[in-house]
């Protein structure tokens, strides 16, 4: 007895209307995929969930009025059976864990989208996870480092927008030699050979963002 081919329902979500655009082309020539929806930030990719309910959420990060970090939380929050894939520019291992944490089952890079987002959509839908080489290398090689405290997180962020260390101390109402060693503890989680160092790696690892 054969039976209906099952046609896996998807919700794209991304600012960039030219991302969106490409994957719609490439859902489109899959006789077995149909997107149902779009959104263009988090709060749009709720209300789209909400009312398609699709079997695949394809969902960036950095978005305005809601990043979608936030998006999948409430998605999944709502409802836990959500499958949801991270598409971003960034391959930063802390931020792909926060998404992982979150609900995300894959975490792919938009500039492997042609070659891997297809096969990542119906690995997905069959209950699988998936991460790009290049997230799964990152999360190897820092696997073992010692986190930023979220102090010095803070004073990372203070760093990065161009703060000496007497106006980061007067920003957080704390002592000048207190933040100091915060920043002497950051440059040594980093291995970072200064204040401009930590702030590159700190971005380019998700741990901070603009």
């Amino acid at each position: 007895m054969s039976s209906e081919p099952v046609t896996i329902r998807i919700l794209s979500v991304d600012d960039h209307p030219l991302i969106r655009q490409g994957i719609m082309g490439l859902v489109a020539a899959q006789p077995d995929m149909k997107l149902v929806a779009e959104a263009s930030n988090g709060r749009e990719a709720v209300e789209q969930f909400r009312l398609h309910r699709p079997d695949i959420t394809l969902m960036d990060l950095q978005m305005p009025q809601m990043s979608g970090l936030d998006a999948i939380i409430a998605i999944r929050g709502e409802f836990p059976g959500a499958r949801i894939i991270v598409l971003t520019t960034y391959a930063g291992d802390v931020q792909a864990l926060r998404a992982i944490r979150a609900g995300a089952q894959a975490y792919l890079l938009k500039d492997a989208l042609h070659k891997e987002l297809i096969d990542t959509i119906r690995a997905v839908h069959a209950g699988k996870k998936s991460l790009s080489p290049e997230i799964s290398y990152q999360l190897a090689e820092h696997a073992a480092d010692e986190s930023l405290t979220a102090a010095e997180v803070r004073v990372l962020r203070l760093i990065a927008e161009g703060n000496a260390n007497k106006e980061i101390a007067a920003h957080l109402s704390t002592s000048e030699d207190t933040i100091k060693g915060q920043v002497r503890n950051i440059l040594a989680k980093l291995g970072a050979k200064d204040r401009t160092h930590a702030a590159m790696i700190a971005l380019r690892r998700g741990i901070i963002e603009f």
